[in-house]
């Protein structure tokens, strides 16, 4: 991948949120409930395919530009690799901590970063 390859993965990287976001207000409406999440087998799928694509693509601009900074760039990759090989062992809560108090803050910070390139 090419340095301006970069752009491309920070726009995947605020696609994939708000997909996620759209996901979440399209099965739950304006209520976030974590027990309504846990009941719906496909939203939780959805959210972690999403995930996934935000840590493969958080992975290839490191491997482009290792001083890249992202904020917690290598526990977005872990949770990738988390979701993909544990995927029997993926655990409702910690996602849905993810999405709720993390994936706010990267999105300001790609948006922020999409304005610097």
């Amino acid at each position: 991948m090419e340095r301006h390859d970069i752009p491309k993965c920070l726009v995947d990287i605020r696609t994939s949120i708000n997909s996620i976001e759209s996901y979440l207000t399209e099965q739950m409406g304006e209520l976030r409930d974590f027990n309504l999440y846990k009941q719906k087998k496909s939203l939780r799928r959805s959210v972690e395919r999403e995930l996934e694509i935000i840590g493969e693509a958080t992975n290839r601009i490191l491997k482009t530009s290792p001083a890249f900074e992202i904020s917690n760039a290598r526990k977005i990759i872990d949770l990738r690799n988390w979701v993909i090989h544990a995927y029997d062992n993926v655990n409702d809560t910690v996602i849905w901590g993810i999405v709720t108090n993390h994936l706010p803050l990267l999105k300001a910070e790609v948006d922020r970063l999409l304005g610097e390139q």
